[in-house]
Formats: C-alpha cells, structure tokens, sequence
C-alpha cells in the first residue's frame, strides 16, 4: 500500500523525488482509526457489514496508525542519508556555504553516509527505541493498569465515576510519558487498551455500569480534532502551479488514484489468506474501498514538518520542493478522504434499501432498555416493554447469558391503559420473540431480571 500510494504520488505532484514521494505517501498509508469507526461501528455497520469484517477494520486501523512510523522514518532516513551532490560536499569540506554536513543523527538536513547507514539508523532508532519501545510501554502499563483495577475492585477502593475514567487517564499518562522520552505515542496506547481488555473483563464490566462516558469523550476529541484539521486546512496552496507545481486538477486526479490503488489491489489478492474475515471478494472489496485517511496523516505530516525535515529554505532544493509539497498533498487527500467515505455510506444505505438488501439477521441478543424513550438500536426490534432484541452488535458476548443466576422479582405493579401512559414504547405493537432468544439462550421471563455479576461479586 505504501508503494502504490508513493506511485500515485510521485504521477501526479510535480518537483518531487522519489524519495519525498515516499515521505509525503507514508504519511497517508496508514487508514485513520477515527474515520474509520464510522465504518465498523455505525448503523450502516449494524445492519450491513458483517461482524469479523468491521473487527478487522477496526483492529488494523488502531495497529496500523501506530506502526506507520517505521515507513516514515525509513523513507526520512534514505533522504537525510543518501550522496551528497558534489558542489554540497565542497562547501561542507571547506566551511563555506549551505547548511554543511550534520553529526548527529537527531539533526534534520542531508548527512551523507549512504544506504548502509540509513538502514542502520532505522532499525536501531526506529525498530528497537520507537517501535518495540512503545510495544512494551504499553503493554507494560495497561497490564498493569488491568492488574490494579481489578484488585481496587475486588476491595471496593474505586467508585463508577473513576473506574469508567480510567481508559482516559492512561491514555493521556502516555501521551505524556511517549512525548517525554520521544517514542510512539499512537502505537502504545493501543497496545495499553489492548492490555487492560485483553480477556474481556474490563468491557463486560463497563457494559454493567451503563457506560456512556468513554463514547461522550470519543466524540468530543473526534470533533475537535477535526473542527482543528479544518481551522488548519491550506487553502490557498491547493492551487499553486508557480510555486509547487500543484493545481486543483492533479490534487483531484490524485484523490482518485489513491481511492483505487491504495488499498483495493493488495487486499483482492490477499483476502484468501484470511478467509476467517474476508469470505469472498466483495467483503474484500468493501475493506479495501473503506481505509479512511484523517486524524493520523495530520499527525504525521506536522511531526514530519517540525521534527525530521528543515525549515523552508534550510535545506537543499529536494528538501525545499519535499517541504512546500508535503502540506497540500496531505491536507487535500485527508479533505477529500473525509467528503467521498463520508457520503459513500449514505450512498450505500440508499442502494442497498432501493435493492431490498436484507439486514444481518445474526447474533441476536437482548439489550436492556434504560429509558421508555430510548431510541431502538439500530438493526433491532422490540422484544418487550423492557427488552430489545438486537443483531450483529459489534462487541461480543463474553459469558454465556443461559449460565447467569435468575431470581425472582415481587410482584410487577400492573399499568392500566398502557400504550397511554407509554405513548413512546413501542412494544405493544410487536410481539416478542421467545423463539429467537431461546435461540440465544438469554432467559426472558417477563417477571425476572439478571444480576450483574464480575467484579463486583
């Protein structure tokens, strides 16, 4: 994807080398793990896609905007490393002139060393202190994280309020602490959330407790975020054929051959090799077209511009093209990533509902409603004046409904006139589905309930 993403841009963007094509295009490999849970998580997701598939989506987008920095600093260190231009290593030698040759392998500018040392560079620096550095970061610290929640709730040290912030504090304790000794943030808070859910206990647990801050705090920073990445957009440099060479024209015809050949090619041809989530090519399809670019390419690109190349007019003229370059290119393909994945599943919504495309009927479970004016989920139907009958859900169960202890409640108090004192359930025009969730071995006796149970026992 790398590769084919560097071709494309290397046609379309003028006054660039291969190399600077390489940086601009591992900044926008890696598929946005925001964008992207509008993809695995919404209601064309709930009705639609199957399970595995929006797992793997999800899965890959969290891993893989983590692990775009070895692409990144592979292409930055071929460029800070390769042969000088003769007239370059005559001013060096003498003193005089340009920026001179640079020491110490945290400067930004050309180095000279040739291809030896850059691969040297990027497995020392990038491999072992970057990436496997985050890796056990992580790892170390949500296991441990995991590890502590779980005896603070076995003692009854810690109230909802705290336990349910917990993801949040270790999230922005390792930004803090990756920012400070200079490794991947991305990549170690998603192995931490890995760890701290790795069997499951932390989400079922959470889903007892009615979680709905941790989804109030993802919307808040996904809106944010993106109200920035449009307060910042460039505007005026997307059409700069003076300077930059680029127009409106190439950037869309750029858009265009990243939505084709990015992703779509290399997923046909390896679906087969994982037929566990891909079970024929349309599946395929639909995972290759859906790699949104957003949030991770800004990510990239400014810590690209600050932090591994020269300031505008420091460098040499592939520096300087590669810097006025990298911005629009950027920006524009996260702009037009945005606008056509955003409008495709309306699209397909429509599509699919003109064409009669039943919903997945699978997995049914039943969701407790918490509010007689709780919307119905999406890809679901009443089952009671308490219950909904829910299919496909993302997250899967992780205990066996029929196996929870059921006792017995007092006597219900009966509602006189109850589609008037209910006007909003819509139950009494529904029948409930017994068969369905026998099916799914979830007991429902109209006059029993289930006990949380985990933790808090």
């Amino acid at each position: 994807m790398w590769l084919c993403t560097t071709l494309c841009i290397l046609v379309t963007v003028p006054k660039i080398t291969l190399l600077a094509a390489l940086v601009i295009g591992s900044c926008v490999t890696c598929t946005d793990p925001i964008l992207s849970q509008a993809i695995a998580k919404g209601p064309f997701a709930d009705k639609f896609v199957a399970r595995p598939l929006r797992e793997i989506i999800s899965a890959e987008a969290g891993a893989n905007d983590g692990f775009g920095f070895p692409f990144l600093m592979l292409a930055v260190y071929l460029m800070r490393h390769s042969e000088l231009p003769e007239s370059e290593i005559a001013a060096a030698a003498s003193g005089h002139g340009g920026q001179g040759l640079q020491h110490r392998s945290a400067d930004v500018g050309r180095m000279g060393g040739g291809v030896g040392v850059a691969l040297m560079n990027w497995g020392v620096e990038t491999w072992l202190y970057i990436v496997l550095m985050s890796i056990a970061y992580g790892a170390i610290a949500g296991f441990a994280g995991g590890k502590f929640m779980k005896f603070a709730l076995r003692r009854k040290w810690v109230d909802s309020e705290s336990y349910l912030l917990f993801p949040t504090a270790m999230g922005l304790f390792l930004l803090g602490t990756c920012g400070a000794i200079g490794t991947d943030d991305l990549l170690a808070c998603f192995v931490a959330g890995n760890a701290i859910n790795w069997d499951g206990e932390y989400l079922a647990e959470t889903e007892k407790r009615h979680d709905e801050f941790n989804s109030c705090v993802d919307v808040l920073l996904n809106f944010g975020g993106f109200m920035y990445i449009g307060i910042v957009m460039p505007w005026s440099e997307f059409h700069n054929p003076e300077v930059t060479g680029i127009t409106i024209g190439r950037l869309i015809g750029l858009g265009f051959l990243i939505l084709l050949f990015r992703r779509i090619p290399s997923i046909l041809l390896a679906y087969k090799f994982m037929p566990n989530v891909c079970k024929n090519a349309k599946e395929a399809l639909f995972m290759g077209y859906f790699g949104p670019i957003g949030a991770g390419a800004v990510f990239y690109l400014e810590h690209t511009r600050l932090h591994l190349l020269p300031q505008l007019g420091e460098g040499d003229e592939g520096e300087t093209n590669l810097v006025r370059a990298i911005g629009p290119v950027v920006y524009w393909l996260v702009l037009f990533s945005i606008v056509v994945h955003g409008l495709s599943i309306p699209a397909l919504n429509l599509i699919y509902k003109f064409a009669g495309v039943r919903p997945i009927q699978e997995d049914a479970v039943p969701v407790k409603r918490k509010s007689i004016y709780s919307v119905m989920p999406n890809n679901a139907e009443a089952a009671d004046s308490q219950t909904f009958l829910a299919y496909n859900r993302f997250s899967r169960p992780v205990f066996d409904p029929s196996q929870l202890p059921v006792r017995r409640d007092p006597a219900p108090h009966v509602v006189e006139n109850y589609d008037h004192e209910m006007p909003n359930d819509t139950s009494s025009i529904h029948s409930v589905d017994m068969e369905k969730l026998r099916a799914n071995g979830a007991p429902m006796r109209p006059n029993y309930y289930q006990p949380s149970i985990g933790f808090t026992q």
